[in-house]
């Protein structure tokens, strides 16, 4: 992770309103878990300067590695388009990844092209426990390509994910991440303190603080 892009990006998704603070009122995700934090980064996709200040981040990190893959390949459906201007940046072919195959047609999980031996880099729009973004790396696996590794523009930065990645002996990394976008709100003087302490509790431990809340309510 570059710092300086970090921060740039992470003031650009705050600035959007791509992400949304509530510890009071928390959202609840689709596992039923209590969340202060709502990222959608679906709503870059509205902001010209934004999508491009992603895809040259993502173009940074890829051209860091010394070697580019031979394919980009997306995660459906968020990290599809932002694969897409990565892939036209680098001139590369892309390809993007259901999270099953479909169940009529040609029945495929990956969609575009993808030959056994090719080198590929995943690209993610978030990452949480890491479990869908190391599924669509190993859909890949098992038809033969290289995963070089998997980028996401914005991490949770929860433990679990880095066990995950950790235990699948995928590489992966990000343009921003929760702490970052932390420590840019507490620069904008966007929330109060007791409610950034909140939020970094959670960060600590999501399960914890959301049966917390609960039992509280």
């Amino acid at each position: 992770m570059n710092t300086q892009h970090a921060e740039q990006i992470a003031a650009a998704l705050l600035r959007i309103e791509a992400v949304s603070f509530s510890p009071a009122d928390p959202f609840t995700w689709a596992s039923g878990l209590r969340s202060p934090v709502y990222c959608d980064n679906r709503v870059t996709l509205a902001y010209p300067d934004v999508r491009r200040l992603i895809r040259d981040g993502f173009v940074q990190l890829i051209r860091s590695a010394g070697v580019l893959p031979d394919v980009i390949v997306g995660t459906a459906t968020a990290g599809i388009p932002h694969a897409a201007w990565v892939a036209e940046a680098l001139d590369l072919p892309m390809a993007y990844v259901r999270s099953k195959a479909k169940a009529h047609g040609r029945e495929n999980q990956i969609e575009g092209r993808v030959v056994a031996g090719q080198r590929a880099v995943v690209i993610e729009d978030l990452i949480s426990t890491g479990g869908s973004s190391i599924a669509a790396a190993e859909a890949l696996q098992a038809v033969g390509v290289e995963v070089r590794s998997v980028l996401a523009i914005f991490s949770y930065g929860f433990d679990r994910a880095e066990d995950a990645f950790a235990s699948a002996g995928i590489a992966f990394d990000v343009l921003t991440s929760f702490s970052v976008l932390i420590d840019q709100a507490r620069a904008g003087e966007g929330l109060p303190a007791g409610a950034i302490d909140s939020l970094e509790r959670w960060r600590l431990d999501p399960k914890a603080w959301s049966e917390s809340f609960d039992a509280d309510a």
